[in-house]
Order: C-alpha cells, then sequence, then structure tokens
C-alpha cells in the first residue's frame, strides 16, 4: 500500500523548483521528470534538467538523482543562451530511455538518449522528416513545443506537441511557423525520424472543433488508461489541466473535463478569477498510476511569478481531489492548498505584478540555496489574508501553535471553513522583527475530515512558516 495520503504539496524539499511534471514508473520506482527553475531568475527554466525518484511504495520520500541533462549538450546551444522547456521520457522498444525536450522557442524537439531512467542523457538529435529537415526548420510547419510522448503496447511511439500563442517569427530564425493547436506524429524505431504527421488533434481558443471554454492551450501529455488513450493538457485558462477520451492513440478525443485547477476556477461554479483560492499562472502535468490508483501532477507558482514553480500532486478519486494529514503533527505552511488576500488572488503571469499585487500573501523564501531547506514560508499576510490546508483527520489536538514573524500586533483566527465563521482558535500576536516567536492556544476540532483555514486580522503583516497540533500533555 503506498503512502500518498501522508505527501504534503509541494512534495519536493522547498528550495527546489521543478515545473512541468511528467511522471513515469521504471520498475519499483517513481521518475519525475521537468523543467528546472531557479528562485529569483527573471525567466523560466533556467536550470538543467535534474531528476526525482520515490519508490512507488512510499511517495513521501523522494530521492535527488542529480543532473541528467545539461543544456549546452544541445549543438544549438553551446553557449547555454537557450532554456529546456517541459520534457517527457519514455522507454523505448529497445529498452533504452528517449528524453524529448523543446529548447524554448527556437522551434525544435530535441531527443537524448541514456540506458538507465535516471543516468546521463546523450543528445541523439532533433525531431526531423525522412527526407532529413528537422521539424520545425521550415516555413508553415506546426510549431513544436512541449513534447509528450507515448510508447504504445505494440512498440509504436507518438508524439505529442503544441502551443496556442503566435510565437515572433524572430524568435525561430526568421520562419513564421503555425499554432492551430495540439498535433500528433508517429515516429520510427529510430525515435527520432517522423513516419506520419503532423496531424492536428486538438484546436485552440477560436477555431472550429475547439473544446468549448476549455480550449487546447499547450502541455501535451498522454497516457493509456485500460483500453483508451486519455490526453492530459492545459486549457485555454492556463491554470487548470483538462482531460480528453479516445479508443485511438490520433482520436477522435471527446472533452472529459477537469482534473486540477490551481485556483479551483470552473470546479464548482466558480468562474471569477478575483475569487480564486489561489494565485494563478500556468500549469502542466501528467497522470500517474500505480497499482489500481491514479494521480495528477502538476505545479504551483510562487514568489509573484512564473518563474519559481513548484511540484504539486494528487490522488484522483471520483473526479474529486484529496489528502488527508493525520491531525498532529508540525506542518510547514508552504503546504497550505489556498491562498488569498482581503482583496482576493490574481494572476503572476502579468505586466507589474509586484505593484498590483504588493498588499497580497505569497509563497517565497529568503534564501536561494538549498541546503536552506525549510526556508520557505508564507510571507506579507496582512489583515483579511486566508492560508487554507486540506485535509486533516482526527480530533486528538487540543492545542495548537503557530511560527509567524514581522512588524505586526492583532490575532490569527483558525477556521473550518474559508469564510472564517467557524472559528475554532483565536491566537493573539504581537511581533517586532524579523524573528520568529511561536504563539499558541486551544483549539477545538471535529470527528472525521476537516479543513482548516488561517486569517490574520490586525495592523501590520506578518510572515507564517509552519504551525503544530498537539494535545495539551505535550507542552508539559
Amino acid at each position: 500500500m503506498n503512502n500518498i495520503s501522508q505527501v504534503l504539496n509541494p512534495f519536493l524539499p522547498g528550495w527546489e523548483y521543478i515545473p512541468d511534471a511528467e511522471p513515469h514508473v521504471f520498475g519499483d520506482r517513481v521518475y519525475i521528470y521537468g523543467s528546472h527553475d531557479r528562485f529569483g531568475a527573471p525567466i523560466f527554466c533556467v536550470n538543467d534538467y535534474v531528476c526525482w525518484s520515490a519508490g512507488i511504495d512510499n511517495l513521501a520520500e523522494w530521492k535527488y538523482e542529480g543532473v541528467i541533462y545539461k543544456k549546452n549538450q544541445d549543438p544549438m546551444n553551446r553557449s547555454g543562451h537557450h532554456c529546456l522547456y517541459a520534457p517527457d521520457v519514455t522507454k523505448g522498444p529497445d529498452g533504452r530511455f528517449y528524453l524529448y525536450y523543446a529548447l524554448d522557442f527556437v522551434g525544435r524537439i530535441g531527443v537524448a538518449v541514456c540506458d538507465s531512467p535516471a543516468g546521463q542523457y546523450e543528445f541523439l538529435g532533433n525531431v526531423r522528416f525522412s527526407d532529413g529537415h528537422e521539424w520545425g526548420s521550415k516555413s508553415r510547419e506546426p510549431f513544436p513545443f512541449d513534447p509528450g510522448v507515448l510508447t504504445d503496447d505494440d512498440g509504436r511511439v507518438y508524439l505529442y506537441s503544441g502551443f496556442a500563442k503566435k510565437v515572433p517569427f524572430f524568435m525561430t530564425g526568421f520562419r513564421s511557423l503555425t499554432n492551430e493547436g495540439g498535433v500528433v506524429i508517429e515516429l520510427e524505431q529510430d525515435m527520432c525520424t517522423i513516419k506520419n504527421g503532423p496531424e492536428l488533434l486538438f484546436s485552440i481558443k477560436g477555431r472550429k472543433g475547439a473544446f468549448k471554454n476549455h480550449a487546447f492551450f499547450e502541455a501535451s501529455s498522454m497516457r493509456k488508461v485500460d483500453s483508451k488513450y486519455c490526453f492530459v493538457y492545459s486549457s485555454e485558462h492556463n491554470h487548470e489541466l483538462c482531460y480528453a477520451m479516445s479508443d485511438h492513440s490520433k482520436g477522435l478525443f471527446e472533452f472529459g473535463g477537469i482534473l486540477v485547477d490551481i485556483g479551483d476556477l470552473y470546479l464548482d461554479g466558480n468562474v471569477n478569477e478575483r475569487r480564486a483560492t489561489n494565485y494563478l499562472g500556468n500549469t502542466h502535468g501528467g497522470l500517474l498510476k500505480i497499482g489500481n490508483d491514479w494521480y495528477i501532477f502538476y505545479h504551483r507558482q510562487t514568489n509573484q511569478n512564473s518563474y519559481c514553480r513548484q511540484a504539486c500532486a494528487e490522488k484522483l478519486e471520483y473526479h474529486k481531489l484529496y489528502g488527508f494529514k493525520q491531525a498532529e503533527g508540525t506542518y510547514e505552511a508552504r503546504i497550505a492548498c489556498n491562498l488569498w488576500s482581503k482583496k482576493g488572488t490574481g494572476r503572476y503571469d502579468k505586466f507589474f505584478t509586484r505593484l498590483l499585487l504588493h498588499d497580497h500573501p505569497y509563497f517565497t523564501q529568503d534564501s536561494p540555496d538549498r541546503e536552506c531547506d525549510g526556508d520557505q514560508y508564507i510571507k506579507n499576510m496582512r489583515a483579511g489574508s486566508v492560508a487554507g490546508f486540506k485535509y486533516f483527520k482526527g480530533n486528538h489536538s487540543e492545542t495548537i501553535s503557530i511560527e509567524v514573524n514581522g512588524h505586526a500586533k492583532g490575532r490569527i483566527l483558525i477556521s473550518l471553513d474559508p469564510g472564517i465563521k467557524d472559528v475554532v482558535s483565536e491566537i493573539e500576536v504581537n511581533g517586532k522583527g524579523k524573528g520568529w516567536k511561536n504563539y499558541s492556544d486551544r483549539i477545538s476540532l471535529p470527528e472525521g475530515t476537516y479543513a482548516l483555514y488561517f486569517s490574520y486580522q490586525g495592523k501590520g503583516c506578518i510572515g507564517f512558516r509552519s504551525f503544530t497540533l498537539m494535545e495539551t500533555e505535550q507542552l508539559q
């Protein structure tokens, strides 16, 4: 029985920023392949590819496998100026492992190969047509981007790609590439040469055949679900992962619904982005099956921009998401599922985000060093800010302690509902400085399953690093 129920999001250390995560089971381990952001960077994906893995029977313990592919290994990027975007990996018919990636907006899909899932990948080539010219090197070809790859049960290999926005021609070497939607190609057994395609599968917003209100945008990812094919993608809203189902790898696909939205929009009738339960930006991920269970991997935004994204995962059951935590214990505030200000939330992928959201709370850290694990926290919680944590089981806890800092005087109300009406504890805080302080009080928790929402009410603002639920005698 796997241990996913006690995994906390983000599931990797606080110093690690892996967006676009594609999970795969090879042998008895789960391997995560994704882009690699850097804290404080001004653009996406500035780091080399790394890999993390975990045993299929314990997804709470992840192992850092190290760098598996450097961006300057690509012959078109010896200077390292271009970034490596969302990759995917498949085990080829020959038993080796093939990594597919986009060299930012250059308009190429690169391929690297390795004998093991998390070893040192070596550049193999670019995806190319049978006449030898590389996909994306000629005008009017579909723009190659965000590859998703699937090796079918019969050994046939399919590559999925697509991007909804028009990429300026000077970024692609002065070629005008098309962007009508998501496409599929079939590869030869050499894993680089196009056998068939590209064929259009999914139309973008405004084109015939697009899924209404959830049109394809980017982030192609394919999995075989029993005898059907499940295509996961980021929609026109960009902050949700949707899925479509088909009996065949090349469609026709029917829209299935929303798997996860990082702001909980379009799930319960809420369509107002200002009322999202978390701050918005892009997301990207894939499905993972372990035994009879399915999980969706995705990423969230931090640090008031789109360039510090972290991997998250949720178990899927009856189209609902959940993750239970036993009530007693210490929890970092960075695992909050929901976060908003008195004014609601906003998008991190807008111009002047820091100016527009200057009085909003956000996830961040004080040091960019990986050695400073545990340094990530919620900053800038002002009056009316709320951090929500889902879900807890059990009611043995009688006391709650919070760890906060900042120049502030007020109260933290802890409630079972997002409207902060059912208050189960009220903690007075009075801080003067950057040092972390602990405050505690009694708490009354119910039987069964519940969420906890922390709302700051008062003057100034606080940083929120952790909270601890415990029985009263543990304080003595």
